[in-house]
C-alpha cells in the first residue's frame, strides 16, 4: 500500500470516527475512543478483506467497503460495550451481593 493510499485511509476512518460522534455525542475522550475504534476497524477491515479475498467497493488499491463495514462493526460494538454500567457488588463473592 502506498503512502498516498494510507492518508487517504486515515482520513476516511478518521471522518467516519468523527461523524459517529457527532450522533452519538460526548466529550473530547468519546472522540478520541471513537477515532481510535474508526481507525482499528477499518485496519482490521482492510487486513480480513486481504485474508479472505473480500472485494466491496474497490478504490485503487483500498477496498473501502469491506474496510468501512470493519470500522462501523467496532465503532458500534466498542460503544455499545463502553457504556455497559456495572451494579456495585456485581462480582462480589457473597450470596447477597454485599
Amino acid at each position: 500500500m502506498t503512502i498516498p493510499t494510507m492518508i487517504f485511509a486515515f482520513l476516511i476512518a478518521s471522518l467516519i470516527g468523527a461523524l459517529y460522534h457527532l450522533i452519538r455525542g460526548g466529550g473530547l475522550g468519546r472522540l478520541f475512543l471513537y477515532l481510535l475504534y474508526s481507525w482499528a476497524g477499518f485496519a482490521l477491515g482492510y487486513l480480513i478483506g486481504i485474508w479472505q479475498g473480500w472485494s466491496l467497493f474497490p478504490m485503487g488499491q483500498l477496498d473501502l467497503g469491506v474496510s468501512v463495514l470493519g470500522s462501523l462493526i467496532l465503532l458500534i460494538g466498542g460503544d455499545w460495550i463502553g457504556r455497559i454500567r456495572l451494579r456495585p457488588g456485581a462480582f462480589s463473592d457473597d450470596e447477597n451481593g454485599v
